[in-house]
């Protein structure tokens, strides 16, 4: 009985660590991005709330905004392509 209930605790890791990757999705795909703009603007020595500032923080939105624009766009497209060609692995 025991070899039993760890063949299924295992199978169950498995399946939750499979599956983990998917929770992750919504993350920026650039790691060049980092989450922290304001120390990445504020180390180019522009102050806060001045029109330089703000351009930069736009920019950097604008830049993670296209980066995840375009990795959905390549995930959608190989999953299109994996449909549309079953033959090939």
């Amino acid at each position: 009985m025991r070899p039993r209930v760890s063949t299924h605790l295992i199978a169950l890791a498995c399946a939750a660590l499979a599956l983990s990757g998917c929770a992750a999705r919504q993350q920026a795909p650039v790691s060049g991005l980092s989450d922290d703009d304001d120390a990445f603007c504020r180390a180019n020595n522009v102050q806060a709330g001045s029109t330089e500032y703000i351009a930069c923080r736009k920019d950097r939105d604008a830049q993670r905004s296209n980066a995840t624009a375009r990795a959905d766009r390549h995930q959608r497209d190989l999953g299109e392509y994996m449909l549309n060609h079953p033959d090939h692995p």
